[in-house]
């Protein structure tokens, strides 16, 4: 799908130490409304997002996560969910954020929000997670066998094969992916926008980088400890999850009721005709359910 409303303001800034470049949309005054995304994907994933969240008053911003053009590689090495959560409170400080803000993670940006939220509490008001349940809720089913089946990616990144496997072919295996975690869903501008911002040995290996720091505790580092054990942890504000009723990346088989692992007041919502990449596939009912959670 190519973008009907694509955000053509961007900005830079400093944040924990790394330069983030972002797309953003709104009011410069307005409440930070941070949207997060995830593997493999771009800021881009939130063109339709940005826009309705503009039009209700708030400074949305996306940013490109640390290692994926334009952003930089952080000098740190550090691709732990501690050194995600810190980037995006860092973030909240740099662009003035406010005790309105909320935030928005898809996939790696999901557990970044959770992190955040855990890791300064009085930064965020309200949490939107999509794609990938609170780590409570995964515990045990991450581990059933047809999900180890659709999380393959994740184990073949431990190898150090990775990254020639994926750039073969003009990075074949990013659009196979897409079309295994979308299916029907014609993602030829988005993945070109990924191929952008990883199409360098550089970026690529921070982007696998990310996975091979949650399998190995060792490639933590400890100033990100703190941020860590937030990000394992349920977030104290409300939260909405949306996750696809036809997600090819997390399976709904395996999600079951996230809201027993969230706060008091949170929500769950199955977005019919879409895959993993929700928020692409149906804007219109994942735009109306974000803004009505984050106005009720």
């Amino acid at each position: 799908m190519q973008p009907h409303a694509s955000p053509d303001r961007t900005g830079q800034v400093t944040a924990n130490g790394v330069e983030l470049a972002y797309l953003h949309d709104g009011p410069l005054d307005g409440p930070l409304a941070l949207c997060l995304h995830g593997f493999p994907d771009t800021a881009y994933t939130w063109r339709h997002l940005l826009p309705d969240l503009a039009a209700a008053g708030y400074h949305a911003v996306a940013p490109f996560m640390r290692g994926y053009a334009p952003s930089g590689v952080p000098a740190d090495g550090a691709y732990q969910t501690g050194a995600l959560a810190t980037d995006a409170c860092a973030l909240h400080e740099a662009l003035g954020g406010g005790a309105d803000a909320v935030v928005i993670g898809h996939d790696w940006g999901a557990y970044a929000a959770y992190g955040a939220a855990g890791l300064a509490p009085e930064r965020w008001r309200r949490v939107v997670a999509m794609a990938v349940p609170p780590p409570a809720a995964m515990a045990a089913s991450f581990f059933a066998y047809r999900q180890i089946k659709r999380s393959f990616y994740m184990f073949f990144f431990q190898s150090p094969l990775a990254e020639i496997a994926v750039s073969l072919d003009g990075y074949a295996f990013l659009d196979h992916l897409w079309e295994d975690w979308s299916p029907g869903y014609d993602a030829t501008w988005d993945v070109a926008r990924v191929k952008e911002a990883l199409g360098d040995p550089e970026r690529l290996a921070a982007a696998i980088g990310y996975y091979r720091a949650a399998f190995d505790p060792g490639r933590h580092q400890p100033a990100y400890g703190p941020a860590q054990s937030a990000s394992s942890s349920t977030p104290p504000q409300r939260t909405l999850y949306l996750h696809g009723a036809d997600d090819g990346c997390i399976g709904l088989d395996v999600v079951g009721d996230v809201v027993p692992h969230l706060a008091a007041g949170s929500e769950q919502l199955v977005i019919d005709g879409a895959g993993h990449f929700l928020q692409l596939e149906r804007p219109e009912p994942v735009n109306a359910a974000v803004l009505r959670f984050l106005g009720s």
